[in-house]
């Protein structure tokens, strides 16, 4: 038994040890360095660019602008292709532009022999502007006399979704809530930045070593941006110090292509600054949600919908698909009651959103919990027993796409929280205190999905191969951005083969010339996805094994099998005949029989199950003080059969974490005239450090999931989905205001504070 253990990382020793390679440790002879030219304005047109005295600078080699370029507009997001044209990204970009949509646009790139001389001489670039009207918020883009952002408009898509009349079930209940709730703009802050480079080994081969999610997507996506053949194009992605959903975007790679195919084949890196990470990579999308339920005074939730504004900023990246997937992923909650969905998404002139960890369930769950709680207030019911009553539950089928739950842990999750939680006084106590100091409870649920199907092809291929002393190497195209995906491959396999995890190698670099086909990190999709080929690569080389093992003893297969790494007889008490390392050495040497035992598969998956959960918070609120104290906070999670109890609480903590940040501190501030980023780094981006949070708790609800390989689910974005609702929630109950924007500051505590009469003076 492999699964269901805390086996230490495969790659844990290599990075604590600085030992891990990651794309800006890897340099090769003659690397030449490019740095942008950005925008200073947030929209407009170049009407004059000087860069003779940066051209001038010794150690510059070049210099390109917008008109060097390719125009060939391509797509940036990190979805799986389409064959279906019109299902596919918008191809809004180029590689530099002329048409400045936002502050940091890419104007130029200089290329220098040293990054310092292609700083100075970006520096010393001049660019006159013909600026345009900046518009920053959707409602804005909206308008009937906004400048147009594209030449197809400020609107980028709108969704509508229904299932069983939601305005006529909200109508016709005995209670009606509604409420508009706001999210901010927040940037990923992933350890490492952004960065990549490119060198040609071939006249016509160009080579990409990149800090990104999806190589083979980026293999695709640079060869559309080029022009060129997708096999011309090869990916490595080495280590990754995270990317949360920011390098599911294709970012710098298809310039840093560009540019050694210009330059002759030369290796030039791209890499960004902390700075230009904040305004020139991705942020999440700020939502405006509209949300009204309606619900019995007893507590059923008989119809609820959500009207979601979205602001993907300059361009399109991800774009829609996060504000219509969110649609998706909430209806799992509560599947019983009618639901509506409406989503419309704007350009603005705002550092361009994409993909984010959650990826636009946290914003949705935000309104839909809070409203939910608000609700459970004014009718006197409790928290927990209004989502019990209402929760999903086996059996249960989505409202829009009538999949069959076959497994919902959230009861389960409610009720063993509400225990370990002391919910019901910890809640009394709250309800007694007044003054200054005052503590409150808070609840909220989520759900979520397993991967993108149908809404995206969903592939994952592995090769296995035995090596003669009876390891087995594992190729996958699923990449390892930290989150321990190749340690619990590692399991999967081992479990399958019957080897112990330590005679599994994961070869953790992806290659897009030789790693078999998967589209990457996202989704939380990777274990759910690659397990079924991974276990049909595995089952298929065991077999091999058996098979040469029965050869070699003159033994019926039937009565063979592995245990440990060992060939065992099942008619002699599972006596060791052999060791998989003596039937390797034969397979390769034997002067007549065997060769080198491989397996490879390529599995899609059609199903796709949700993952349940909730959070638990205990919080103190200062209120002269406008400051907030989270004394304790849980997360409970159904993510299916937890196959590696250790990684995946790690994954809950940092997630926790991220939730937290969003809820209490984190917000890209930008001048709403100016369309100016004010804050792009972590000094003025008030982020939570370690010393800023409080313990973090996390419990699973062992719950098999039918439809999986392993019986597992989800669980690498759920965590961050309700910890802001649940703190939320607690606040209202410790002050009986309810803050509807986050993230709840203090600056936004005092407007509220003062507004209500908690503070005086």
């Amino acid at each position: 038994m492999q699964l269901g253990l805390s086996y230490l990382r495969i790659d844990a020793l290599t990075k604590v040890t600085g030992r891990a390679k990651y794309a800006d440790d890897i340099s090769m002879v003659g690397m030449l360095y490019a740095k942008y030219v950005r925008s200073t304005i947030a929209h407009g047109f170049v009407t004059e660019i000087d860069y003779s005295q940066a051209l001038a600078l010794p150690g510059v080699v070049n210099i390109f602008t917008w008109q060097d370029v390719p125009q060939i507009p391509f797509a940036t997001a990190g979805h799986a292709w389409t064959l279906d044209a019109k299902k596919r990204d918008i191809a809004d970009r180029l590689l530099l532009t002329h048409h400045v949509r936002h502050f940091g646009d890419g104007i130029a790139i200089v290329v220098a022999r040293d990054e310092l001389t292609a700083e100075k001489a970006a520096a010393a670039v001049k660019i006159t502007y013909e600026e345009l009207p900046v518009i920053t918020c959707p409602e804005s883009a909206k308008a009937t006399d906004a400048i147009n952002i594209h030449s197809n408009g400020n609107l980028l898509k709108q969704t509508q979704i229904t299932a069983n009349e939601p305005a006529s079930a909200i109508e016709k209940s005995q209670h009606q809530f509604s409420g508009r709730f706001t999210t901010p703009i927040v940037q990923h802050c992933h350890m490492e930045s952004v960065t990549s480079f490119a060198w040609m080994e071939q006249s016509d081969r160009i080579i990409i070593v990149s800090s990104t999610q999806f190589p083979h997507i980026v293999r695709r996506i640079v060869a559309q941006a080029l022009d060129m053949s997708w096999s011309k194009i090869r990916v490595i992605k080495p280590h990754v110090g995270g990317g949360f959903g920011n390098k599911q975007d294709v970012l710098e790679e298809p310039m840093a292509a560009f540019l050694t195919l210009k330059l002759g084949g030369a290796p030039v890196k791209v890499m960004l600054s902390r700075e230009e990470c904040f305004y020139a990579s991705r942020t999440r999308h700020a939502f405006r949600i509209d949300a009204e339920l309606g619900i019995t005074s007893d507590g059923v939730l008989k119809g609820y919908q959500l009207d979601v504004l979205s602001n993907t900023g300059a361009y399109a990246s991800h774009g829609h698909s996060i504000a219509g997937a969110a649609a998706n992923k909430v209806a799992y909650l509560y599947p019983r009651s009618a639901f509506g969905y409406q989503a419309t998404t704007c350009y603005t002139n705002l550092p361009s959103a994409g993909a984010m960890r959650g990826y636009g369930a946290p914003q949705v769950t935000f309104a839909l919990e809070s409203l939910l709680d608000d609700a459970a207030a004014q009718l006197g019911i409790d928290p927990v027993e209004i989502r019990l009553i209402n929760a999903a539950r086996t059996g249960d089928s989505h409202p829009i796409n009538h999949s069959i739950i076959q497994s919902a842990g959230i009861i389960e999750c409610l009720t063993k929280g509400r225990e370990l939680f002391n919910w019901q006084a910890r809640k009394t106590a709250c309800k007694q205190m007044s003054g200054d100091i005052r503590s409150g409870v808070g609840v909220a649920c989520f759900s979520y999905t397993s991967n993108t199907w149908p809404a995206g092809v969903e592939i994952a291929s592995s090769r296995l191969l035995l090596n003669q002393d009876g390891i087995v190497n594992v190729q996958i195209g699923a990449t390892e951005i930290g989150q321990g995906s190749d340690t619990v491959s590692a399991q999967m396999v081992a479990e399958t083969l019957g080897m112990p995890v330590n005679m599994i190698n994961v070869i953790s670099t992806q290659d897009t010339d030789i790693t078999p086909f998967d589209p990457g990190a996202f989704s939380s999709r990777q274990s759910y996805v690659t397990a079924p080929a991974l276990q049909e690569a595995a089952q298929t080389l065991r077999q091999k094994i058996v098979q040469h093992a029965a050869i070699m003893l003159s033994q019926s297969e039937s009565d063979l099998t592995i245990i440990n790494g060992n060939l065992v007889s099942l008619s002699q008490t599972e006596k060791i005949l052999m060791t998989v390392a003596d039937v390797a050495m034969d397979t390769f040497y034997n002067p007549e029989l065997g060769g080198q035992l491989s397996a490879e598969s390529s599995c899609k998956t059609t199903n796709n199950p949700p993952a349940f959960g909730c959070t638990f918070v205990d919080l103190t609120v200062d209120i002269p003080l406008c400051k907030v104290t989270i004394n304790r906070i849980l997360n409970l999670h159904d993510s299916g059969r937890i196959l590696n109890p250790k990684l995946a609480e790690g994954q809950v903590h940092g997630g926790m974490g991220m939730g937290i940040g969003w809820a209490l501190y984190e917000e890209l501030i930008v001048d709403e005239k100016s369309g100016i980023v004010r804050n792009a780094n972590l000094l003025d981006y008030k982020m939570p450090t370690m010393l800023d949070l409080p313990e973090l708790e996390c419990v699973f609800i062992d719950n098999y999931e039918p439809q999986s390989a392993y019986g597992h689910k989800s669980l690498g974005e759920p965590p961050i989905i309700s910890p802001a609702p649940a703190i939320r929630n607690a606040l209202r109950m410790a002050t009986g205001i309810a803050i509807n924007s986050l993230p709840i500051t203090p600056k936004r505590l005092f407007r509220e504070f003062v507004q209500a009469g908690l503070i005086r003076g």
